[in-house]
């Protein structure tokens, strides 16, 4: 048998080479009247342009993502059709600076310091003349999200312990040790909810996209130790946008994984066809902000070990809600550390933790991969540089503010808010004549309609008070709960105000919206898909926000309501049928 083989390799031994004989002799003879230099010149000529091929097919960004570009580019330079669009975009500046820019009468901007300092009562004098521009009132409950608890006795021991500790800076620590030791606790009682074992670790940032930022940028190192050159994130589309931003930051690409139409959830086997030997990362949500949905994390977390892949699970909206949720009579399927494969969680103090704003907690399940987040510049002449976030010095007081905050509330406390919060969501899902998307089981609960322009209600709501978010793709408004929501009323306000209008609408089902939509200003803006809205609203960004002192979100969001106003929910009566109806610490080491 063995003999046979080398016979036959034998045979295939000699094919080749006579192949190669073959070609030898047609390349000398198609070369035999070229000179050196016409050989060496065709060389490299040939040999740049395959590298030119190669780097125009596979870059970063794909092809027909650059070719799009393009054509927008050139589009643009088409004189009638460039002066169309600048005088489209002219109108909608001169109407979002009516609308946006608008000051009490009396009122205008301070562009220079004073000449001579204001006294402390001037100071708080204008201040409480700023305080009077203030014209939604979220006390009252009428505003999804924002301020999640806004008690007074809360507040004012907030205001105590930041103004203790408005100096401090955990960047000395030898200086502030106290606050050290603070933002210590405040990690591990964080892994500690989130059944973090021993080796567990993480840092405080100043929020839910600096988290993010510093999960991103471990893990795409991780990927450069292991020669992935072009690092990607594998990611549900309904992930929220500070991905985006971290791909951007970081030179990665974002590959978006399609949801389940009917559940809302990542497709995990969209997911599994996504991964490839670029993947640096995995992540799903807990809920994700859009729908309030939570991610299979069980699934996906098996994907994660197979493929030997990181997986960050993103809390940072409902953290603080979800960890106490069994406790508090909603149990879920598990999500946190106890799951085998999850490396990294992101969860808000700042949000359902109640702490002052500017506060978040990144979580690993152990310290070898918190080592990549890391900065360190040991060249510096100003000695050895070394910073665990993006930020070097940070305030010590919003440290402070928010170890007292989970310190004040307590286990019992947290628990009882949980329980409040859920069950106001599930009553508020109770309305006739919409309809939810995928089955939400903790705050957020998102709404559309296959009958008429959800953006109509939106507008509706607006003018009875209430500030909702506003959606896209598919054009949905949700409300974010929180414990102002829980206030004696509230929630039956809001299920007779939508009963109402709804019913309104009702009567002539397919006007469409009329006038700018209503967006909702969060600290974030909407990923704009579509490459021409897209463009235009970076123009008005660079022309427009440095003129008006208004923020890009308010910008943004206007500008994109201008050209998506008549936009309806796609595929409305798909999305009606696939979703739920609705009636019609270690001691050595604290870290």
């Amino acid at each position: 048998m063995r003999l046979c083989v080398q016979a036959a390799l034998e045979v295939y031994k000699e094919m080749v080479l006579l192949y190669l004989e073959e070609g030898r002799r047609q390349v000398n003879s198609r070369c035999a009247d070229l000179e050196p230099w016409q050989i060496v010149g065709a060389t490299v000529i040939t040999t740049l342009g395959a590298v030119w091929i190669k780097g125009f097919l596979f870059q970063q960004e794909s092809l027909p993502s650059r070719i799009k570009k393009l054509c927008f580019r050139l589009i643009r330079k088409i004189p009638y059709v460039g002066a169309t669009i600048q005088s489209q975009l002219n109108k909608a500046l001169d109407d979002m600076s009516a609308s946006l820019c608008t000051l009490k009468e009396g009122m205008s901007y301070t562009k220079q310091l004073p000449s001579k300092g204001l006294s402390q009562s001037q100071v708080l004098d204008k201040i409480r003349e700023y305080e009077t521009l203030n014209e939604v009132q979220w006390e009252n409950g009428c505003v999804s999200g924002a301020v999640y608890w806004g008690d007074e006795s809360l507040t004012n021991l907030l205001v105590k312990v930041y103004g203790d500790f408005a100096w401090s800076n955990p960047l000395h620590p030898d200086i502030f040790p106290g606050v050290r030791k603070m933002e210590a606790e405040v990690v591990r009682m964080a892994c500690t909810l989130f059944r973090g074992g021993p080796s567990s670790c993480g840092t405080v940032t100043s929020g839910g996209t600096e988290s993010i930022l510093m999960a991103c940028k471990a893990y795409r190192d991780m990927a450069y130790e292991r020669g992935v050159k072009y690092p990607e994130i594998v990611a549900p589309v309904s992930v929220h946008a500070a991905f985006d931003k971290a791909a951007h930051y970081f030179g990665m690409k974002l590959v978006h994984v399609p949801l389940d139409e009917k559940s809302m959830k990542v497709d995990v086997k969209a997911m599994k066809r996504a991964i490839n030997k670029n993947t640096a990362m995995l992540v799903c949500s807990t809920p994700q902000f859009p729908h309030g949905i939570i991610d299979p994390v069980e699934e996906v977390a098996k994907l994660a070990v197979r493929y030997n892949l990181p997986l960050h699970v993103d809390a940072c909206l409902g953290g603080f809600l979800i960890v106490f949720m069994a406790k508090a009579g909603y149990p879920l399927a598990p999500f946190d550390f106890r799951v085998k494969g999850v490396t990294s969680i992101s969860a808000d103090t700042h949000k359902y933790g109640y702490a002052p704003k500017g506060s978040s907690v990144i979580l690993y399940s152990d310290k070898k991969y918190r080592h990549y987040q890391y900065f360190v510049a040991p060249d510096w002449q100003g000695g050895i540089y070394a910073s665990p976030s993006v930020a070097g010095s940070r305030p010590g007081g919003i440290i402070a503010a928010c170890w007292a905050t989970m310190m004040h509330m307590g286990e019992d406390g947290y628990i009882d808010a949980t329980k409040k919060i859920v069950s106001t969501a599930r009553k508020i899902q109770k309305i006739n004549g919409v309809f939810v998307f995928g089955e939400p089981k903790v705050s957020v609960v998102a709404i559309g309609s296959d009958v008429f322009d959800i953006f109509r209600l939106s507008n509706a709501l607006t003018s009875k008070g209430w500030n909702l978010n506003t959606l896209q793709y598919p054009s949905s408004i949700h409300i974010c709960c929180t414990v102002l929501h829980t206030k004696s009323g509230v929630a039956d306000q809001f299920v007779r105000d939508v009963k109402e209008q709804v019913a309104i609408i009702m009567k002539n089902p397919k006007e469409k919206t009329t006038g700018m939509v209503r967006a909702h200003t969060h600290t974030h803006t909407h990923t704009l898909s579509n490459n021409t809205i897209k463009n235009c609203s970076l123009w008005v960004v660079k022309r427009y926000a440095g003129k008006c002192r208004k923020t890009l979100t308010e910008v943004l969001l206007n500008i994109q309501g201008t050209f998506l106003k008549t936009h309806s929910c796609p595929r409305r009566d798909v999305f009606r049928e696939r979703s739920t109806a609705w009636p019609s610490p270690s001691p050595t080491d604290p870290w």
